[in-house]
């Protein structure tokens, strides 16, 4: 059942439910299935455009559709290295961007089916508390709980820049939602997102100055995964500048002007087109968090227990809203956690030490369990190997010789954590996570029919090696 949001109001009664969630992305949908698997009146509040959350509509599935057309076309265009010859590859960009609608289409279609479904009471509108355990809504309408979910995710951060907050400049949602090829573009930022789309519109033909205020991009992972994407980026013509202070922001007559130090020089750059990929920040503006007694943390997240609970025990969050983590699949066993701990289901607390993490450029960037400085900063005693693709076999004749695999393992030989920057890093750093998940010991996936020639096969080298190192 829908409300909608111009629906005038019968009368003014609080209508109650026994479990709320506020947004119906990815964490929110997930915790509603789980509420709705034990409880009757189940209602969502999402008052976005269109429904579907981040992930599905400006996340990871359009981002990954174009970035996967980008490599093809990448591989296209380095015929010659593969004794092939192929006249002409190029981007079309009115139907790479049809693909890619098309594509979300078919995933959004079927959550909004879910969301509108009868199961549901979804409401297409802005809440806020006004208590601890009652919201209204923008059209008035008032809302009280058993049980509530905030699931809002995050919105771009705009830092304090000169000239930043006063600039059109681009953001993740425009550089997805590209119709056309710009010819030249300045990226602000390192992380995840700047990286991956970095690299997507270099590889389309844009020309891309990528500025980076760390010393490395991409300060989620190790400096020496970072070190191997750097190296790439600049071999594929990104103008890379890291270690830098942004100092301003102009735009004037149709151009973007950005100054900043490097190496103790002040640098100028211009370009028709600018996107600020400085970061998110939790999207808890308007919803009255105060009044409902939720405190949030120095980062703005929301600050919560270990089963997804807020200062209000009636009150829970998952999602960008709450990290530490913003993945979609955190958020949905975050979501899951809450809703089972809420109708006392015996939930459990998700288990960030098997997180399992993927960064979308080429080579790409799996990691799992923990990584080496959480095993320095616990003190745990671990042994470490790692072996390099331009070594090995498969990756040798796919031109895919970028990167490494890294395994740590106790000395009793159980794996803590693996690495692997490289071709397809996101499908082969899943051995890896079921090896640690399950706590398995390298005795064991050494037994494992570890085929030649495959990708796959050289997770056996530094699991020999840890091996030998054994007692």
């Amino acid at each position: 059942m829908t409300k909608s949001l111009n629906k005038p109001l019968l009368n003014m009664k609080t209508q109650h439910f026994d479990y709320i969630v506020i947004g119906g992305g990815s964490g929110g949908y997930a915790a509603a299935r789980t509420a709705r698997e034990t409880l009757d009146r189940v209602a969502i509040i999402d008052n976005a455009d269109s429904l579907g959350g981040l992930c599905i509509l400006r996340g990871c599935m359009p981002s990954k559709t174009l970035i996967y057309s980008a490599e093809v076309l990448h591989l296209a265009q380095q015929d010659k290295a593969f004794g092939l010859n192929i006249p002409q590859a190029t981007v079309d960009m009115p139907a790479l961007h049809q693909r890619k609608l098309n594509i979300i289409k078919e995933f959004s279609d079927y959550r909004q089916e879910q969301l509108q479904s009868d199961r549901f009471t979804l409401f297409r509108n802005r809440a806020r508390f006004i208590n601890s355990r009652t919201l209204q809504l923008d059209d008035g309408t008032r809302l009280s709980a058993d049980h509530f979910m905030v699931a809002t995710g995050s919105v771009v951060s705009v830092p304090p820049i000169p000239g930043l907050d006063n600039a059109p400049c681009w953001t993740s949602d425009d550089v997805l939602d590209l119709d056309f090829k710009p010819e030249k573009v300045i990226v602000l930022g390192g992380g995840i997102v700047a990286c991956e789309l970095a690299q997507f519109m270099r590889r389309i033909g844009s020309e891309v100055i990528q500025i980076q205020r760390s010393p490395h991009i991409l300060k989620e992972v190790s400096s020496s995964a970072a070190t191997v994407i750097e190296q790439k980026f600049r071999d594929e013509g990104i103008q890379l500048y890291t270690g830098t202070t942004l100092k301003s922001v102009q735009y004037r007559d149709g151009t973007f002007s950005v100054s900043f130090e490097h190496q103790g020089t002040l640098v100028s750059v211009n370009a028709a087109h600018l996107l600020n990929a400085l970061g998110r920040r939790p999207a808890t503006d308007g919803l009255g968090l105060t009044a409902a007694g939720i405190s949030t943390l120095p980062s703005g997240h929301i600050n919560c227990n270990a089963m997804q609970q807020t200062s209000n025990p009636r009150v829970y969050a998952s999602g960008d809203v709450a990290g530490p983590h913003e993945i979609v699949h955190v958020a949905i066993l975050q979501g899951e956690t809450a809703a089972k701990h809420a109708t006392g289901r015996g939930a459990e607390r998700v288990d960030y030490d098997s997180l399992c993490g993927v960064v979308f450029t080429d080579p790409q960037i799996g990691a799992v369990g923990l990584s080496e400085n959480q095993l320095k900063q616990r003190g745990i005693d671990y042994l470490v190997a790692d072996y390099p693709f331009d070594d090995h076999g498969k990756s040798i004749l796919m031109q895919a010789k970028y990167g490494y695999v890294k395994v740590f393992a106790d000395r009793s030989g159980v794996v803590l954590g693996a690495e692997c920057v490289g071709k397809d890093a996101g499908e082969l750093i899943h051995t890896m996570a079921v090896a640690v998940t399950l706590k398995a010991n390298v005795r064991d996936l050494l037994k494992v029919h570890w085929y030649h020639p495959t990708l796959s096969e050289i997770w056996s080298y530094p699991l020999e090696d840890i091996f030998d190192e054994l007692v």
